[in-house]
């Protein structure tokens, strides 16, 4: 019996030596200069918006890994085909595949993906649990070089949506790619599964 409790407590002990020490050796790094709201917490003028101010509806939210990009592509095709994107479809999809393709080379190979939208955006948020996004790719990137290979994703996402958002540290990484949807082509059809007539 004595035995049996000396060893729960040593391994008491050790267990808490171990996550103590594990805890206080991860430091988050978090440029507070990039930082943003979560999607759809911020207005396009860097106020706060309301928690709901309209109606949120979501497309889309699944997990994916190495196999499914092209699934994933045509899934989030389908489900914003008739969001009234018109010319901007193609763009917005194309930057959402950039960015679960970092996913899968980058991260690990898997995340979690939600399509989402208000009665005026249109959001993609991707997540991962990777190491988190290296310094020099946190910043509104810079045009790439011809014969650079790779850096293009964030950069592209950054051409091709309205406003993009990332929260990245050594346990995950969210990005937010968001596209305003012109008043003409009201999202709120989505909801009601009917087409806007684009």
């Amino acid at each position: 019996m004595a035995l049996k409790l000396g060893f729960s407590v040593v391994l008491a002990a050790a267990t808490e030596a171990v996550h103590s020490v594990s805890c206080s050796a991860v430091k988050e790094t978090v440029d507070h200069d990039v930082l943003r709201p979560a999607p759809g917490r911020e207005s396009p003028d860097g106020t706060a918006v309301p928690a709901n101010p309209d109606r949120q509806f979501t497309l889309l939210d699944r997990t994916f890994g190495r196999d499914e990009i092209t699934v994933v592509r045509h899934e989030v095709t389908a489900r914003l085909d008739r969001a009234g994107l018109g010319d901007r479809l193609s763009g917005f999809v194309l930057a959402i595949n950039e960015v679960i393709t970092n996913v899968v080379l980058h991260a690990g190979g898997h995340g979690r993906i939600v399509l989402w939208g208000t009665s005026g955006s249109l959001w993609c948020t991707v997540t991962d649990s990777g190491p988190g996004i290296p310094e020099r790719y946190r910043h509104p990137p810079e045009v790439p070089e011809a014969f650079e290979v790779g850096g293009r994703g964030i950069w592209l996402a950054h051409q091709l949506c309205d406003e993009v958002t990332m929260a990245t540290g050594p346990i995950g990484t969210t990005i937010g790619l968001r596209v305003i949807v012109s008043p003409r082509n009201n999202t709120s059809d989505l909801v009601n599964g009917a087409s806007t007539g684009n």
